[in-house]
């Protein structure tokens, strides 16, 4: 496991996170299309208890997944980054926004999720999953 700080648009909100694997997983959903503005967004796993806000804080709002259950989003109240959501389907998982860390520019693409809903332009740049991972 890699200790990574992130840190929002605006500066207001920063964290640390600690994640497996210092790769992207992309997330071809319409909900992350529509949360984002754009065709995919970029991410990694995590336990819930290895994140930690370190300047600032988030506010929550709630939407329903593709599984009915409930997914928590976590973003800076100031510029509305998001820093992560909690998918309560997974347990004690978390969904980090790995573009928001520092060193995540030389992150390869590890794998797709939700390759239903890519856009026909975007080309597959890893192992894709129809929806999430198996």
């Amino acid at each position: 496991m890699t200790t990574y700080k992130g840190r929002c648009h605006c500066g207001q909100t920063e964290w640390e996170t600690k994640i497996d694997g210092d790769a992207h997983i992309l997330c071809h959903c319409d909900a992350c299309k529509l949360l984002s503005g754009s065709e995919s967004t970029l991410n990694q796993m995590a336990t819930e208890g290895d994140l930690k806000i370190t300047k600032g804080s988030t506010k929550t709002y709630t939407y329903y997944g593709d599984s009915g259950k409930p997914v928590n989003c976590y973003y800076c109240p100031n510029c509305t980054s998001h820093v992560y959501h909690h998918q309560t389907v997974l347990g004690n998982k978390i969904v980090v926004r790995t573009g928001l860390l520092q060193g995540s520019k030389k992150f390869p693409v590890a794998a797709e999720i939700f390759g239903k809903d890519r856009l026909s332009w975007q080309p597959e740049l890893a192992k894709t999953f129809s929806g999430p991972p198996e």
